[in-house]
C-alpha cells in the first residue's frame, strides 16, 4: 500500500466503506496499470459510461508519443520530471517544455506529441474522457507489481494499435510526418 499504509484510522475506515456513490481516497499504488507501448498508465478512475476519466501516466527517458489527434480533449498537469509537448501555431509545429505544476490542454482535434529528451522519467495526471480510458485500455498490456515491459513494441502490438485507433477515428501520422517533427517512427 506504499504511503497509504500509515493512513488515519478515519481514512482507513471511509476506505473500507467505499462505493461508487460516495467519496473515497484512491491508493495510486493499488490501480490497474498499463503499458502502452512504452508510457505506462495507470487508471485513478475507471473509464465508465460519459465521466471523465483520470489517469496517471509516465513516460520513461527515451520514449515518445508519437504525433496524432483524437476529437476527445485531454488536460496533462506535470507532476515530475520534464517533457516536451508538440503544439501546433500558424507557423507550424513547436516543442514546448512542459515543467512540474505546468498544466498543458489539447483541444479536441488538435494534433499534438510528446517526447521525454531527459534523463528520468515524466509523470503527469491526464484528465480525459471516458472514451479515450477505454482506447487506452484496449491497447495496454497489464502491468502487474514491479514488471516493467521494456522491450520495444513488436509489429503485431503496433498492428493492434493502429487497427484500434482507426476503429476509435483517431489520426496517426506516418512515420515520414512523425520524422518531419523530431520523432522516431516508433514509439520506442
Amino acid at each position: 500500500m506504499g504511503k497509504y499504509a500509515g493512513m488515519t484510522k478515519e481514512r482507513s475506515m471511509l476506505d473500507t466503506a467505499i462505493s461508487e456513490h460516495a467519496g473515497h481516497f484512491v491508493d495510486p499504488y493499488n490501480v490497474e496499470t498499463l503499458d502502452v507501448l512504452g508510457p505506462v498508465v495507470q487508471f485513478l478512475t475507471p473509464p465508465r459510461d460519459d465521466e471523465p476519466c483520470v489517469m496517471r501516466g509516465t513516460i520513461p527517458p527515451g520514449v515518445v508519443v508519437p504525433l496524432h489527434s483524437h476529437a476527445d480533449s485531454e488536460t496533462f498537469i506535470q507532476m515530475a520530471g520534464e517533457i516536451e509537448g508538440l503544439s501546433q501555431s500558424p507557423e507550424g509545429f513547436v516543442w514546448v517544455a512542459i515543467r512540474p505544476g505546468d498544466i498543458f490542454h489539447v483541444p479536441g482535434g488538435a494534433k499534438h506529441a510528446f517526447r521525454n529528451l531527459s534523463t528520468g522519467p515524466a509523470v503527469m495526471i491526464i484528465v480525459s474522457t471516458s472514451t479515450i480510458g477505454r482506447f487506452v485500455r484496449e491497447i495496454g498490456k497489464p502491468i502487474t507489481g514491479e514488471s516493467r515491459h521494456s522491450d520495444p513494441p513488436s509489429a503485431d502490438a503496433m498492428q493492434h494499435f493502429l487497427k484500434t485507433a482507426a476503429a476509435y477515428g483517431y489520426w496517426n501520422a506516418t512515420p515520414e510526418e512523425n520524422a518531419s517533427v523530431g520523432l522516431s517512427p516508433t514509439p520506442r
